[in-house]
């Protein structure tokens, strides 16, 4: 069974299994196998799971006296303040993407016309372009982030894999709230289209009904031509739900973050 991978080659582990190590791994290897067929809110919930299993890990007496030897604290410490500063920086511009939309929103409904004026398309893409540049120089100071495990300890491996599940996801987050497609690379402006992942099928149809691609044209064009207010207003809302539950999938995943910092400080402590 896949659990049993790394509790079979740690010598800092119990000798006999242990349910809490147990459950470490089973979520480690859900996140293996869903997190390519699942939504980015999915496997943030799936992450915070996660971190309440290694906070519980931390707390086991074997595994604390194995973390307080040679480096491992301190690179576990390194890299968890970076895992705090960047799914802050993730909250950040979900904040952002999320004031931009309503910003929108209230225009359009303050305006009562037919169509989005210029003037609020232009300040929506200036915003979206913002986020964009954060995000860009987000990700490229992720690479020199060393999340590759150096032993074959079954515990050390663990941590760097979580850190490595953490760093993946937070990046997907960061390319979706950009309007890039990761798999595809095809730019676009639509937040529905690429805020809702778990069906492509549904996905193509709800464009075709708010005009999400539309929004994208807005963006090129400047022009306010092929977008009515309700159909904007449509896809707002329905972009805004789904924001809402990635702010909250992120604000979960920070505080278990936080928590597992702190956990580790105190084992340096002691």
């Amino acid at each position: 069974m896949a659990t049993t991978t790394y509790h079979s080659r740690s010598n800092s582990f119990p000798s006999q299994s242990h349910p809490i190590i147990e459950s470490v791994e089973d979520h480690l290897c859900r996140l293996r196998a869903d997190s390519e067929s699942t939504s980015v809110c999915s496997n943030l919930a799936s992450l915070r799971n996660l971190h309440e299993g290694i906070n519980d890990l931390i707390q086991m007496p074997s595994v604390q006296q194995t973390l307080s030897q040679g480096n491992w604290i301190n690179e576990l410490l390194e890299g968890s303040i970076k895992l705090v500063d960047l799914c802050a920086l993730s909250r950040e511009i979900v904040c952002l993407t999320k004031e931009s939309v309503q910003d929108l929103e209230s225009s359009i409904r303050r305006n009562k016309a037919e169509t989005a004026t210029s003037a609020d398309v232009s300040a929506y893409v200036a915003s979206r372009k913002k986020i964009t540049m954060m995000v860009n120089k987000s990700i490229k100071n992720l690479k020199s982030f060393n999340h590759k495990s150096t032993t074959e300890d079954g515990l050390w491996a663990m941590m760097k894999e979580t850190e490595s599940r953490d760093l993946s996801v937070l990046k997907s987050v960061l390319i979706l709230l950009s309007g890039e497609n990761e798999t595809s690379n095809k730019r676009s402006w639509s937040l529905l289209s690429k805020f809702t992942t778990q069906n492509s099928r549904v996905c193509s149809e709800v464009e075709q009904e708010s005009g999400a691609e539309d929004l994208s044209s807005l963006n090129i064009q400047k022009s306010t031509k092929n977008m009515d207010s309700k159909n904007m207003l449509k896809q707002l809302k329905s972009s805004e739900m789904i924001i809402q539950e990635l702010e909250e999938g992120l604000e979960s995943l920070f505080r278990s973050l936080v928590k597992n910092r702190v956990s580790l400080l105190n084992v340096l402590s002691h």
